[in-house]
């Protein structure tokens, strides 16, 4: 099985590229899943049903998110009633929606996760006693596991990746927005990546209206920061995982430009 995961898809930029490129990224890369973390979508906070059932008919599977999840209030009510947009598991009992999804893709079940950090993150639960409990309900018979760590420090995504090495099949950093290049395979099988890096426009910072975040930085108040445009990528990776064994055999990273 193929997997194709996007990283964070931030504002108006970033879904363009995602909606004109994703039919075209599927067949290319012949992915059989496309996840794509969306905690950004709407103006870079939080998402909108809309904009999350626009992507899903254009051939997103699967969305998962972090901490900008519930910065719009329609995504309450949303992700309660759609299975498919998930919130970091390690979120207090009674958070509406669920931090994991388990389906079949192509006759194969699957099961994605997503956790967040707590390093520089605002207060969560221990993500990695929460994953554990998660993967031990999950049935034996899902071997293909996509974890998705949302987290802001480096130390912390390694330390999962070799937490969860022979348990999943890829451990997928987001959030800092900045692709890494330090994608292997781990000795027991799991794929690893720190960060898939930013799909949106790369003419900001991280995203943003760069006057608006240098604002943010040198004065007080500071209004919020409007998303940026021009200079779009589409950041992501591609990972073989055999059906049988859950293990990866192959990662690829993807830095794509994106002219719009």
């Amino acid at each position: 099985m193929k997997v194709l995961m996007i990283g964070d898809v931030v504002a108006k930029p970033g879904r363009i590229a995602v909606l004109e490129r994703i039919q075209d990224l599927r067949e290319q890369h012949q992915a059989d899943l496309a996840i794509m973390n969306a905690e950004n979508l709407a103006g870079g906070f939080s998402i909108t049903p809309a904009i999350c059932e626009q992507l899903f008919a254009s051939g997103i599977d699967v969305m998962t998110s972090g901490n900008h999840i519930f910065d719009k209030k329609e995504a309450i009510d949303y992700i309660r009633k759609q299975p498919r947009l998930l919130r970091p598991a390690n979120y207090p009992p009674g958070t509406p929606g669920s931090g994991y999804w388990t389906g079949v893709i192509k006759d194969v079940p699957v099961a994605v996760l997503n956790v967040m950090g707590r390093v520089f993150m605002p207060p969560s639960d221990d993500p990695f006693r929460v994953i554990d409990s998660l993967l031990a309900t999950i049935s034996a018979d899902i071997k293909v596991r996509i974890v998705d760590v949302h987290a802001e420090a480096t130390s912390e995504k390694v330390a999962m990746g070799w937490f969860l090495d022979g348990r999943a099949s890829a451990v997928l950093g987001t959030h800092t927005h900045v692709q890494t290049a330090d994608e292997r395979i781990l000795p027991q099988g799991t794929a690893y990546l720190t960060d898939l890096g930013m799909t949106g426009s790369y003419s900001g910072v991280i995203g943003m209206n760069k006057s608006d975040v240098i604002a943010r930085f040198t004065t007080m108040p500071a209004k919020r920061a409007e998303h940026s445009t021009g200079d779009v990528k589409i950041c992501a990776a591609v990972i073989d995982i055999d059906e049988t064994t859950g293990k990866a055999s192959a990662i690829q990273r993807l830095n794509l430009n994106h002219h719009q």
